[in-house]
């Protein structure tokens, strides 16, 4: 029974794909098969949920109550005992909007338009409607583990046992949705499945991206990508994409998709033998996919069996193609009415043929028997992500709310290595230090002492023996005599605001200080008097000071009366005052 529903099922394929041009608008249209109807109504009833509750999602019982509404609705079948689902109307046609915006129809839409297209050779009803509702829901007997299983031999080392069935159909999805993509670009749902297969660092956020970028621009996702990284490489200065694009940040990643879908078109391009073509299209895909990873890998496995199989059935239809040409006694060069190209290259390539007729195969296989696995983790069978499905791949990610994701201490430490950035090195300065301009104070003055009353100063003790008042009073004689000339009283000639290094560290002004008032008695004050003169005498400059003559050995008395001669007044008992 099921073997007669098959061969039922791809006649009423083949008559569609013969006089699809009568109805359809494009020759390029492909047949969505029972799970890629499953998959397009959760996410129509998704989109419903969010236009009325605000939240982009559905729970899988939902969806397949609405399921078998939904096709014993469009089958026009009895759907008495099963109530209506919410917003069915929006639901159905969103789906509708869904299949007509990527240029598919479903299974159901070719059994309609069966009876329209037929010609009088072929016949009048392959199946009926209650037979394609038991295909579509899985209600019918079949016998898919027996088919499906693969003949392994009797030794244990069987590595085709080590490939889980889910991956498999996975990767020959994968396989198929390249071929499709190739025949009908705005398969959106065939870019879903290879846009981030194998890895190119397209992960949610890209695809969030580029969806949203699809939708203003009213186009397909496929369009989308090609205009974006076509404007990038050709485009130039004034006509690429700006910085600000959220596609920019992904460049990257598309572009490598982009080329290696353009490797596959010059295949399909360049190739005239079908068989050929195809053979290499599935190769290319093959390495794709297998790059970096071991022989021992489920997908490596799964992915040397769908190119075998592949390959094998390429071969299978061309060669019916070939036979089914040369038996009707039509030359290559007179070909039938319906296999004139009418709007595309469809009649024009026989390698397009033969990959439409491969995907119409597949869209007629039978549907999987586990939903739950179809529609919540398929998506995830090859980059091993958990929790990713493709109505998690359509939503959205959540806004910020504003919080920083980071805690305290990264917080503190992100900031402190911003202050550290702004940190200015201390330089090596010259003897002409005090021309240079006053700067900040560094950042440790500033964290030790937070208050400027807390700056240090050089403050010394008031000296209490007269060898320290004169020792000071020299020293400040001393900075005087090397300062700058003032012009008077507390200024300088460079103005107000000019300084050295010494006043910028917090060290002593360059202005004298006020003598203070003397507290001893008239001997100190004559003492400190006469150390003043003599630091006056022995800062000026070398060529005003009078030379020192050695003294020489003589009576004492002559001696005396030479230096008496010479020295000012107090200056011998200044002498002899140090002397002590």
């Amino acid at each position: 029974m099921l073997v007669v529903m098959e061969e039922r099922m791809r006649t009423m394929a083949r008559v569609f794909r013969r006089e699809c041009h009568r109805v359809l608008d494009s020759e390029r249209t492909t047949i969505q098969g029972a799970d890629g109807m499953l998959m397009v109504l959760q996410l129509a009833m998704a989109g419903v949920n969010k236009q009325e509750r605000g939240d982009f999602g559905v729970a899988l019982s939902e969806v397949l109550a609405v399921w078998k509404y939904f096709l014993l609705d469009k089958l026009q079948l009895s759907h008495k005992d099963i109530p209506l689902p919410q917003s069915y109307d929006l639901i159905r046609k969103k789906y509708d909007c869904f299949l007509k915006h990527t240029n598919t129809v479903d299974l159901i839409d070719v059994f309609s338009m069966f009876k329209e297209l037929r010609l009088n050779e072929d016949p009048e009803e392959p199946l009926t409607a209650m037979q394609m509702f038991q295909f579509l829901f899985g209600e019918s007997e079949s016998s898919e583990n027996v088919k499906c299983q693969p003949v392994c031999p009797a030794t244990p080392s069987c590595k085709a046992a080590d490939c889980s069935p889910q991956i498999q159909r996975v990767v020959r999805r994968v396989f198929c949705s390249y071929l499709g993509l190739l025949v009908n670009s705005k398969n959106d749902l065939a870019l879903t499945y290879t846009l981030d297969n194998p890895n190119r660092s397209l992960g949610h956020s890209a695809f969030t991206d580029l969806r949203h970028d699809a939708c203003k621009s009213a186009s397909s996702l496929f369009l989308t990508v090609t205009s974006f990284v076509r404007a990038i490489q050709l485009g130039g200065k004034g006509y690429a994409p700006p910085e600000s694009h959220p596609l920019r940040k992904h460049v990257k990643g598309l572009s490598e998709f982009l080329y290696f879908v353009d490797q596959c078109q010059d295949i399909l391009g360049e190739t005239t033998n079908p068989r050929e073509a195809g053979s290499k299209l599935v190769s290319s895909i093959r390495a794709a996919l297998v790059k970096g990873r071991s022989a021992g890998d489920p997908v490596y496995l799964a992915a040397e069996e769908s190119t075998k199989s592949l390959k094998e059935r390429i071969g299978q239809i061309h060669a019916m193609h070939t036979q089914s040409t040369v038996g009707t006694g039509i030359s290559p060069a007179r070909p039938k009415a319906y296999a004139i190209n009418h709007a595309t290259a469809y009649g024009g390539r026989e390698t397009v043929k033969v990959l439409m007729a491969l995907l119409d195969e597949e869209a007629l296989a039978l549907p999987c028997r586990n939903k739950a696995e179809l529609l919540s983790e398929d998506h995830a069978a090859l980059n091993g992500s958990t929790g990713a499905c493709l109505l998690a791949l359509y939503k959205s990610p959540e806004a910020p709310t504003g919080s920083s994701p980071k805690s305290l201490r990264n917080r503190v430490l992100s900031q402190q290595e911003h202050i550290k950035s702004k940190v200015v090195r201390p330089t090596i300065r010259s003897q002409f230090a005090c021309t240079y301009k006053e700067e900040e104070l560094p950042l440790n003055r500033v964290l030790e002492f937070p208050s400027t009353s807390q700056i240090p100063t050089c403050v010394h003790p008031a000296p209490k023996k007269a060898n320290s008042e004169c020792d000071n009073g020299m020293h400040r004689r001393f900075k005087e005599a090397t300062n700058l000339r003032c012009d008077g009283p507390g200024q300088s000639t460079l103005g107000e605001h000019s300084g050295n290094a010494w006043n910028q560290a917090g060290g002593k002004s360059t202005q004298p200080e006020q003598p203070r008032r003397a507290t001893g008695t008239l001997k100190r004050k004559l003492a400190n008097r006469e150390c003043t003169e003599q630091g006056r005498e022995e800062n000026q400059p070398p060529q005003k000071r009078p030379p020192a003559k050695a003294a020489t050995g003589g009576p004492g008395k002559r001696n005396n009366k030479a230096v008496g001669k010479k020295l000012i007044a107090g200056q011998g008992k200044l002498t002899g005052f140090f002397r002590l």
